[in-house]
């Protein structure tokens, strides 16, 4: 009991943490949100005289004339009444609402995506690594270099030759515009049909990381004795890759597998501005551009939490798993 109630202890630190710098960070920026806005309100001929700015300041949170202090105490009292602003970027949008109509794309996409790439990936090491010195070695440079191609030249490859030459998938979007937002058989589709190229993106970049740790472990686990036992005791050898070498070996993928969960809500920024896919990576670099305090922090929020339950839950399965992590030997 007392391994948990340090680890819960760690983590609310952490968010603490995460939390305070997610206050500060942006306001070290140049700019801010306010003089965004009132300089789109000049542009159009609108008033920018004191008692409008100060309008902005209360509205955005931002005000600039109270001490750090008191905004960081504002700041923390919204966030437990689940108020995170209104969004420059979409004003006058709450950056809630902004958060909640793009996540559960980059949710969808990335996550089945990473998915994908992890049960290929490990599958496919499984088999390198039991059958190592064979031609299925040669996948581990070939999956190695995809790995180690930027992604947005990835995906203006995949963009030019099966969207532009072979036309075979939609170049931008994340769904058929002519189609209502929904959970009718059309839409859904549409979703999955433009959603395939940006995943492929993401799958191909991400397959070979997966494949080449799951190799290592495979070689390091075939020469255990419970194998060589296995192996004594005449059982069949696709029983003893996947029950015996596989089983094991695969702990370190699973760890790795729950921790990237968490980061995919962070989206994949570059995927989805070379497709101009709605997801959460667009509308944080949106946000950064336009100065919008309320949505990167927003963004940041979920990216922060995300990233701390996942881990959070591997250390409480780690402490069920291995006895030994709960008593430090």
């Amino acid at each position: 009991m007392r391994y948990y109630i340090r680890k819960l202890a760690f983590y609310a630190v952490a968010l603490w943490a995460a939390l305070t710098l997610n206050f500060f960070i942006p306001r070290l920026m140049p700019g801010n949100p306010v003089d965004t806005l009132m300089a789109r309100l000049a542009q159009r001929g609108g008033s920018v005289d004191p008692s409008v700015r100060r309008s902005y300041e209360l509205l955005l949170g931002t005000r600039t004339q109270e001490p750090l202090v008191d905004q960081y105490l504002s700041y923390l009292v919204n966030l437990v009444r689940g108020d995170l602003g209104i969004s420059v970027s979409v004003y006058p949008t709450p950056a809630a609402e902004v958060i909640r109509e793009s996540l559960p794309w980059t949710i969808v996409l990335v996550g089945i995506a990473t998915l994908l790439s992890f049960l290929i990936g490990v599958t496919l090491g499984m088999l390198v690594g039991w059958k190592r010195g064979t031609w299925l070695d040669s996948l581990v440079p070939a999956t190695t270099v995809l790995a180690a191609v930027p992604y947005f030249w990835l995906a203006l490859i995949l963009v030019a030759v099966f969207g532009s030459a072979l036309q075979w998938f939609p170049l931008l979007g994340g769904y058929d515009v002519i189609l209502d937002p929904g959970w009718s058989p059309e839409f859904i589709g549409s979703a999955i049909y433009h959603g395939t190229l940006p995943a492929l993106t993401i799958v191909i970049s991400s397959v070979g990381g997966w494949l080449l740790g799951m190799r290592n472990m495979m070689v390091s686990t075939v020469d255990e004795d419970y194998v060589l036992t296995a192996r004594a005791k005449g059982l069949r050898e696709r029983r003893i890759m996947t029950h015996y070498a596989a089983r094991n070996a695969v702990l370190p993928s699973v760890a790795g597998f729950a921790i990237s969960l968490g980061f995919v809500v962070a989206g994949s920024i570059i995927t989805e501005q070379v497709f101009s896919y709605p997801g959460i990576g667009g509308k944080l670099l949106q946000a950064v551009q336009n100065n919008d305090y309320a949505l990167m922090q927003g963004i940041f929020l979920v990216i922060t939490v995300a990233v701390l339950g996942a881990n959070l839950v591997v250390d409480l399965l780690y402490g069920l798993i291995d006895p030994r992590t709960r008593t430090g030997a």
